[in-house]
């Protein structure tokens, strides 16, 4: 029967995968058995999408299989990579798949940094694929039947899901193969197909003939549509591809018709209504020579011609012999019924029935990033409540140093150095004394201006990047229709800036630790002396011995020994706040497959509460243990210091022992911030580091992306024409010259035959007339044509400036002749009047005669 129509495959530029995804791999999952598979995972993506991409696909199944699973995959690894120009920036180039180009300007490409890109050129590729096969199947077996229909109705469910999603999924105009126009009108043609493979099938198994017409009558009412869709969007019969698909469409739909009418007139027959058969089966032959008259180069009608025919001798013959039924107008038929059998497919995932997910165990962006939040929620419990401990542990150690404790219990004698102060002066040298806390601030500003260039030199990228995207969108003005690099790098402008404010609240942090260490160095230094010269530096005082053993000084040393009890267990609860571990990742899970939406604040507070809600009780409770016992501590020292005799040099030696015990707690202090500081700092430079390599990323994507785009423009530019349009002179627009008075008329040349004669009158534009959709109206091709009586090509529209259209004089295409079978004319020699101011017949032009010019055409 007729010829399947078949969609051609959009071609795609071959795109690194690994680089960028194992750049994000490594960056989010810390090293171990996931992170070694993901990396894995990411290589099998990209030799999914070169084995799917990069190579000439088979029309088998097995090719489809391939498409399908990469699409499958593409849906699937969405959720779990931010595919975002400004985040992960990969760019997919895609070839129309209709438009070729031209010789200079090439065929017309998009490149975008979108996944949903890439998954709707996949998908088109799905239909364009599908429908191939579908066109390749054997029609005259079962199996071939049902493979073309399940083949069609999947190319027509892939079309109609890129119609419905391609705008939302690129947010800006895509291709002309991908817009939803095109996509749509793809989508009615295989549906049609399949409908028409549906009134084969039922032919084939002998059906009812009430059943077929209603069948054929459906699809070419489908045929119908797509032949309107054609024809009458703007943006469509531009394509070559279209303007070869138009005469088919209006074929198949006369054919349906005709096939209709047959099988309705079947009908009739077995009814008795022997004039209604023979008019549908007259109309049905208006139709087959309609087909045969236009279509014949693009369709074989003659068996259903010949069909109808025999029918319809039959039929007369019965009823001009036996019947005598009247025969009434098409017009007052009966209309015949549709049913169709076919949908498109919905494409839900997955498509492919031997799909497994490449990153199974790798959780949606969604879920990375609630688990994300949740851990710093987690972070600012335990740092709230360590940070609570450790204020009050600072506190009670300042108490006790304004109040000299324990080392005025210890130091009775008043001539030696106490037992505390020198455990305290062991631990700083062993920390490494003053020594160690300069290195720390000595490195400080080093690590502080490796950030500040690194950060600067990731800034400058964007800028020098922003400055060139400004000055050719200044150039090309609205030709440069790519997003402006300023919105694209608001997200990084802003990170950038909070890490500027992070290094300037740093060195103001710096400042007051420096400032700190400055005010107590000396006594530092002092600690770190040995016992003989740290005793020689403390003045001593009279000897307070009968003090010792009184009862002040016993309620003292029990109150001493339960407030460091205290302590003791504060540093247990620490540890223990900080060894609390949970993971929230199911329980997102389960709610984003359950809600569709995590609720990440309600369901983090909850955990929370339940893993820190007994750690929190029992912090308020040390809190308020060591509060009452630092009242009672500076209670008993006011008695202690009454009964204590009070002279200048005990005055003196007591200060000395409070800077000596306010020095050790400062030591720790600022070793503690000192080497936090640099922790800070060289975390900093790797998150720093990853900043600016996201922004080489980006600035290398746009360069990328860029250069296309310069390269398009310089495309579109050549294909420009170089000089405006002009009217041809009056005179060349004549098949000949005047004839000189008394000389006989040349012979004119053959005329060629018209591509088109779609109009009723030659007043009417040649444009395609649509197909006749009401069974009781008669084609248009039933009038009388005007032009020759010969078969004519299919009904190309005309567009201006569309070449082969201009009806130019055939003397003036010296290479016309030889086409179509057109004889040669010889030039009229006589009759013919010379062009002013050429010679005399019979002689040469006055020129120098040139050497014979190669032949760069091939001879007729």
């Amino acid at each position: 029967m007729a010829t399947f129509i078949s969609v051609p495959l959009k071609k795609s530029s071959e795109v690194d995968l690994v680089k960028p995804l194992s750049k994000f791999v490594t960056a989010t999952y810390p090293v171990g058995e996931d992170q070694v598979e993901y990396l894995r995972a990411v290589e099998e993506l990209n030799k999914l999408r070169k084995s799917a991409l990069g190579r000439p696909l088979d029309k088998h199944e097995s090719s489809l299989e391939i498409l399908l699973r990469y699409y499958d995959q593409l849906c699937a690894v969405e959720p779990k990579f931010p595919f975002a120009e400004n985040q992960l920036p990969l760019t997919f180039t895609w070839k129309d798949a209709f438009d070729k180009g031209s010789l200079f300007g090439g065929s017309v490409k998009l490149a975008l940094a979108s996944l949903g890109y890439e998954k709707m050129c996949v998908l088109f590729n799905v239909g364009a694929l599908a429908s191939q096969i579908a066109s390749e199947q054997n029609l005259d077996n079962d199996e071939g039947l049902k493979a073309a229909a399940k083949f069609y109705q999947l190319a027509s469910g892939a079309f109609a899901h890129i119609k419905d999603n391609v705008l939302s999924a690129l947010n800006r105009e895509p291709t002309m193969d991908i817009s939803p126009e095109t996509v749509g009108t793809l989508s009615q043609i295989m549906l049609s197909q399949a409908q028409e493979v549906f009134v084969l099938k039922a032919t084939a198994d002998k059906m009812k003939d009430a059943i077929i017409a209603k069948l054929a009558n459906q699809a070419a009412d489908y045929y119908g549509d797509a032949f309107k869709q054609c024809q009458y969007k703007e943006n469509l019969p531009k394509y070559f591809y279209f303007q070869e698909v138009l005469p088919v469409l209006a074929a198949k739909h006369c054919m349906m018709q005709a096939n209709a009418e047959m099988h309705q007139a079947a009908l009739a027959n077995q009814k008795k209504r022997f004039g209604e058969e023979i008019a549908r089966l007259q109309h049905a032959t208006e139709l087959v020579k309609t087909v045969a008259s236009r279509y014949d180069e693009y369709v074989n009608v003659k068996d259903l011609s010949d069909k109808i025919s025999r029918a319809l001798a039959a039929a007369k013959k019965d009823n001009d012999f036996i019947y005598h039924d009247r025969v009434p107008e098409v017009k007052d038929l009966e209309h015949i019924g549709k049913a169709s059998l076919v949908k498109a497919t919905p494409i839900q995932n997955p498509l492919s029935q031997k799909f497994t997910d490449l990153f199974e165990k790798m959780v949606p962006m969604e879920v990375q990033k609630s688990v994300s939040m949740a851990n710093q929620r987690k972070a600012d419990m335990v740092n709230r409540l360590v940070g609570s401990l450790k204020e009050a542990t600072n506190l009670c150690n300042g108490v006790l140093a304004s109040l000299n404790l324990p080392a005025a219990l210890e130091d009775l004698s008043g001539d030696s150095v106490p037992q505390s102060i020198l455990e305290k002066s062991r631990a700083v040298v062993q920390q490494g004394g003053l020594q160690s806390i300069e290195q720390l601030i000595k490195d400080l500003p080093e690590l502080l201006q490796r950030n500040r260039e690194i950060l600067d030199e990731s800034l400058k990228m964007l800028d020098d990047e922003e400055n060139t995207d400004s000055e050719l969108r200044a150039k090309f003005n609205q030709r440069w229709n790519r997003t402006p690099s300023g919105d694209l790098y608001k997200s990084l402008r802003a990170e950038g800036s909070n890490f500027r404010n992070v290094l300037d609240k740093a060195v103001q942090a710096d400042q007051v630790v420096r400032e700190r260490y400055n005010a107590h160095c000396d006594m530092i230094a002092l600690l770190c002396k040995s016992e003989n010269e740290l005793n020689s530096a403390i003045p001593s005082a009279n000897p307070a011995k009968t003090l010792q053993g009184s009862e002040v000084v016993n309620v003292l040393k029990g109150l001493l020994s339960q407030l460091d009890g205290v302590k003791r267990e504060r540093e247990v609860l620490e540890g223990e706040i900080k060894a609390v571990t949970f993971d929230m990742t199911t329980k997102f899970l389960q709610a984003l497959a359950q809600d569709g939406a995590i609720n990440e604040e309600a369901l983090s507070v909850t955990e929370l509460d339940n893993h820190y809600g007994n750690y929190t009780q029992r912090v308020q409770q040390s809190l308020r243990s060591q509060e009452d016992l630092l009242a009672k501590i500076q209670t008993s020292h006011q008695e202690f210091a009454a009964l204590k005799q009070s002279n200048t040099e005990a005055n003196e030696r007591e200060e000395v022992l409070k800077k000596l015990a306010s020095a050790h707690d400062s030591y720790v202090e600022i070793s503690s911030n000192l080497k936090e500081g640099t922790k800070f700092y060289n975390d900093l430079t790797e998150i720093l580091l990853k900043f600016q390599n996201k922004c080489s990323d980006i600035v290398f994507a746009r360069k990328t992306e860029r250069d296309e785009l310069l390269k398009e423009l310089q495309q579109s530019i050549a294909r420009e024409p170089s000089a405006p349009s002009f009217s041809v002179p009056a005179y060349q627009s004549n098949p000949a010259a005047p004839t000189a008075a008394g000389t006989t008329p040349a012979a004119p040349g053959p005329t060629p035959a018209p591509r088109t004669v779609f109009a009723a009158s030659t007043s009417t534009p040649a444009t395609p007339a649509p197909p006749p959709t009401n069974p009781n109206q008669p084609p248009a091709a039933s009038a009388t044509p005007t032009g020759p009586s010969q078969a004519q090509g299919p009904p190309y529209p005309t567009y201006q400036g569309y070449p082969g259209f201009y009806q130019m004089p055939m003397a003036y295409n010296p290479y016309a002749y030889g086409q179509y079978n057109m004889p040669y004319v010889p030039y009229p020699g006589q009759g013919q009047a010379g062009y002013p101011g050429a010679p005399p017949a019979q002689q040469p032009y006055p020129y120098p005669q040139q050497p014979p010019q190669q032949q760069y055409y091939p001879q007729q």
